[in-house]
């Protein structure tokens, strides 16, 4: 009181250290460094993540291909479920694709032991031709230089190098074969059980994030199958187009460089015109430089409607990304797990976006129901609303 009456202002007490501490976080370079160690144990947590993955993408690998081949079939599945039991539809839908995929494999290998005899002696003139250009031609190359490259590729044939990497071969054909037989029972269980296998992830949620977890599953299931479905659709265009070009030059192994192009439409941007080329290749060994001139132009021709006219067209309901997205993804996925990895990164980015996309609800919109059952807090308000009335 006293120091009240002679106008003097009492000492302040000095901070205390929980005080300190939040001016210390809440500054400029707190918040920054608060950010900045997220966005490490975030960098850390997806390359643990990553890491994992790739160690057992012998078992990763087949889920996700099986999770892809699931998705597209899901309206197939939807159809024969709603007339026969799960267990005659999956058989059904299975078996279906097993022998579309088993007459494909069949159609190329009787194409290729058809053709086998002419595209070897077309092969052996065509590289003649080529020797002949490199030692005649404006290039600074002579027979000697031929002749120690042939030596060089001879002793390697016969190298221990050589016989370690056949045997490292007979390893990746085992992994492989394994990796498809697990791939086609995962697949069976997707198709028989799918919406039950994801209710039960979502068994220990409530509330909100209970219906995230519905809205992620029929998102990932629309996007995943309306691209792959997509994406299927323009490669058999693609296919059938390049391939009766192919027919009507006349150039060989048509049926089978048809079915490399409509593989390798699923590798976006590059797929499509590496196989395309790889055709072009083909005819200038078999037919000349005519043939391969305009088959190049067929290839170009098919890639400009694709992008222009089928791609808006048909890829219109589903996800669309940016081409650095893919040419990022494209590589990720190459550097991660090879030829598989070019294949499955674009749809897995797809979906990830959307995921992203539809994290958050929108205003007034209704909880996600899947499977034919409500969400449980929808269930609880009807059964409120009954007792009350």
């Amino acid at each position: 009181m006293a120091s009240l009456e002679s106008g003097k202002t009492p000492p302040s007490a000095p901070p205390r250290s929980s005080e300190r501490l939040n001016v210390l976080l809440t500054d400029r370079i707190g918040w920054l460094g608060l950010r900045s160690g997220q966005i490490l144990l975030t960098i850390g947590l997806a390359t643990a993540l990553v890491f994992a993955i790739v160690q057992l993408k012998l078992v990763m690998i087949p889920v996700m291909i099986a999770l892809i081949v699931a998705a597209a079939a899901a309206p197939v599945m939807r159809l024969l479920k709603r007339r026969l039991s799960a267990l005659l539809a999956t058989t059904i839908t299975l078996l279906g694709g097993v022998v579309i995929f088993g007459g494909i494999i069949t159609l190329i290998v009787f194409a290729v032991q058809d053709q086998y005899k002419e595209l070897v002696s077309s092969a052996t003139d065509g590289l003649g031709q080529f020797q002949e250009f490199l030692t005649n031609g404006p290039l600074p190359v002579d027979q000697a230089m031929i002749d120690d490259g042939f030596t060089a590729i001879g002793d390697f044939v016969t190298s221990s190098q050589f016989g370690s990497g056949a045997i490292a071969g007979v390893s990746v054909a085992g992994e492989l074969i394994t990796g498809a037989l697990l791939a086609i029972v995962i697949l069976f269980f997707f198709l028989k059980d799918g919406p039950e296998i994801w209710e039960f992830f979502l068994s220990p949620l409530r509330g909100e994030r209970l219906d995230r977890g519905r809205r992620i599953g029929v998102t990932a299931v629309r996007v995943l199958g309306g691209y792959v479905r997509g994406t299927a659709t323009i490669a058999f265009v693609d296919a059938a187009a390049i391939g009766i070009g192919l027919l009507v030059l006349q150039v060989p192994l048509a049926l089978p460089l048809a079915v490399l192009v409509f593989l390798g439409a699923f590798i976006p941007i590059v797929g499509a015109t590496a196989t395309g080329i790889l055709a072009a290749l083909v005819a200038l060994v078999a037919n000349g430089w005519v043939v391969a001139l305009i088959v190049l132009a067929i290839v170009v021709l098919v890639n400009q409607l694709e992008g222009n006219f089928l791609q808006p067209t048909v890829m219109a309901n589903s996800l669309k990304l940016h081409p650095l997205v893919i040419l990022v993804a494209l590589t990720a996925g190459t550097i991660l797990a090879g030829i598989v990895g070019a294949v499955l990164a674009v749809p897995i980015a797809a979906v990830a976006w959307a995921i992203a996309k539809v994290w958050n609800p929108p205003a007034g919109a209704q909880p996600v129901v899947t499977g034919g059952s409500a969400p449980r807090g929808a269930k609880a308000k009807r059964g409120q609303a009954r007792t009350q009335r």
